[in-house]
């Protein structure tokens, strides 16, 4: 009786597998809930030297910043170089690390980079030590943003996917908040309480993404791209809540199969050429779409924002130090509150219709700061902080989540990986060129740096409006159909996204077979070649058959 007990129950956790105890909901919970502390470490480290570079105790441990602005900007900056490497890395070996074992690396290498900065002994090359430090989180912090937006986008339900994605990239600004105020209550500590706690902090949040992946299940996706179907098919059934008998469990095992085929994928690392394939997948458009959005939102303005907060207002306004330090406080507030908006709204308005009121908004914001500073007077120059503030909370309501969001999801199983770390590496390539060259532009510019910022981001409209399909409420296999769509009845993928009804699980396996997703993307041209009304149903024939 005891064995036969003890066999039901080991077919039941077979046939209803689950990872730290948890299944369905709960379970994207806890990978929801580890992502998103990935993503507020990302916030706090890339916040938490604004506020003590520049502080007296700072400064004297490391000399060389002494009120030096050039130093001062390149300790800051050199973060973002190596958050350029660690997306590097990842475009070179994420295929084959996965994404669990990405992200558990990542916040091993930032633990370690924090455990360099801390141990900094005056006297013996400690500015270098830092730099170094600064450098390897940097590098971690890289190889975590290139690869949490995918695993989670990977992991998640269609319906909730935008919406648990802003989630991490909304709380890079809550992130930012928890440093600047630890950075301000450290300042009345002892003096080297000043630097190293808030530099040690992070690794309360680095722990997190370092230990619970370790339980948590990985990508289905990238687990079938190596032909684990087994594996798959276990954590695509404890993510969803089914039995892995469940013909739902099936049907989504085969539907991102068929993705997978239709990319030309060989059970491989996925090669560099792939990432310029055009064809009815669209490799190139659509890593160029993901890439173009993390573009947009660096040389958009916000880090001359975020991180000269203060600078703009002392130099450009006028306000005291105090008074700036203050205002900045205040602004991290603003942003926090304001970057949990899309959070109510991404499924509902969809992305394009945010990306275009952010463009809007913070470019009439940036025309503000710009009127304003023309006179040259106290009362006018208070419009311009109106308007900095404006910025701010347009930013942090659009642009700030919507380009970690947009390419984990418009590109294509196969070139996920590396098109998201193509992705990364704009957005810390931009991010460093844009906090370099700001403090010059406002020395030697002025209120002309603010038209420079207008003009970007007016560029900005048209791009979105003719060339960014909509992806809310789509599967990431709905989202493969509308590109083969767009190609193949050669229409533009904004009007394809439009077109292309909103279909659940057997529809998606019955347009893909139409379309002709096979491994090659011969057929494709085939079908293009042809009047698409008249002959398309037996060029999809002619695939299938070459499928089975």
């Amino acid at each position: 009786m005891t064995s036969d007990n003890s066999q039901t129950s080991l077919e039941d956790r077979t046939q209803h597998p689950s990872f730290m105890g948890l299944r369905g909901k709960s379970l994207g919970l806890a990978v929801s809930v580890v992502s998103t502390t990935g993503f507020l470490l990302f916030g706090y480290d890339q916040g938490v030297m604004s506020g003590i570079i520049s502080a007296d105790p700072f400064m004297d441990y490391f000399p060389e910043t002494h009120d030096d602005a050039t130093w001062q900007g390149f300790v800051t900056a050199i973060y973002e170089i190596g958050c350029l490497l660690g997306a590097i890395g990842v475009l070179c070996f994420g295929d084959a690390l996965g994404r669990r074992r990405a992200m558990m690396i990542g916040a091993f290498i930032m633990i370690l980079g924090v455990i360099i900065q801390v141990t900094s002994i005056k006297g013996h090359a400690a500015t270098a030590q830092l730099i170094i430090g600064r450098v390897v989180t940097g590098v971690g912090n890289g190889m975590n943003t290139s690869t949490i937006p995918t695993y989670q986008a990977e992991c998640s339900n269609t319906k909730n996917r935008g919406l648990l994605i802003c989630i991490e990239g909304g709380v890079i600004a809550f992130g930012t908040l928890i440093a600047y105020w630890v950075d301000f209550g450290c300042a009345y500590g002892p003096p080297q309480l000043t630097w190293r706690f808030p530099i040690a902090f992070q690794v309360v949040f680095g722990l997190v993404v370092f230990i619970a992946p370790w339980w948590l299940p990985e990508s289905p996706r990238w687990l079938l791209t190596k032909d684990r179907t087994e594996e798959a098919t276990k954590v695509i059934a404890a993510l969803r809540g089914f039995s892995t008998h469940d013909e739902q469990t099936a049907l989504q095992v085969n539907i991102i199969m068929d993705g997978i085929r239709a990319s030309g994928h060989k059970g491989g690392v996925t090669p560099f050429g792939s990432l310029f394939k055009g064809g009815k997948t669209q490799h190139f458009r659509r890593m160029m779409l993901g890439a173009s959005s993390q573009l947009f939102q660096q040389i958009g303005g916000c880090n001359a924002v975020i991180y000269f907060f203060p600078l703009l207002f002392e130099n450009s306004i006028g306000e005291t130090k105090q008074m700036s330090l203050l205002l900045g406080g205040v602004n991290m507030i603003v942003y926090s509150i304001f970057a949990t908006t899309s959070w109510f709204i991404i499924e509902r308005s969809g992305r394009r219709k945010l990306f275009l009121i952010g463009t809007v908004g913070q470019c009439l914001s940036m025309v503000l700061v710009m009127a304003c500073l023309i006179p040259d007077t106290p009362s006018a120059a208070k419009g311009a902080a109106v308007g900095l503030f404006t910025y701010i909370a347009f930013f942090g309501a659009t642009w700030l989540p919507l380009p970690w969001l947009y390419p984990a999801e418009v590109n294509p199983l196969k070139t996920r990986a590396k098109a998201n770390a193509v992705s990364t590496c704009t957005n810390w390539l931009f991010n460093f060129t844009v906090v370099m060259i700001t403090p010059v532009m406002i020395a030697n510019i002025g209120w002309g740096t603010y038209l420079v910022f207008a003009c970007i981001n007016a560029g900005f409209f048209p791009i979105i409006y003719f060339f960014y399909p909509e992806t809310k409420q789509r599967s990431l296999e709905e989202i493969d159909l509308i590109f083969a769509k767009g190609y193949l009845e050669n229409m533009s993928y904004v009007r394809a996204s439009k077109e292309l009804p909103y279909l659940n699980d057997h529809e998606i396996k019955a347009k893909a077979t139409e379309y002709g997703f096979v491994e090659s993307d011969d057929e494709a041209g085939k079908v293009k070649e042809a009047r698409f009304e008249e002959k398309e149903a037996d060029l999809a024939t002619n695939a299938n058959g070459l499928m089975a």
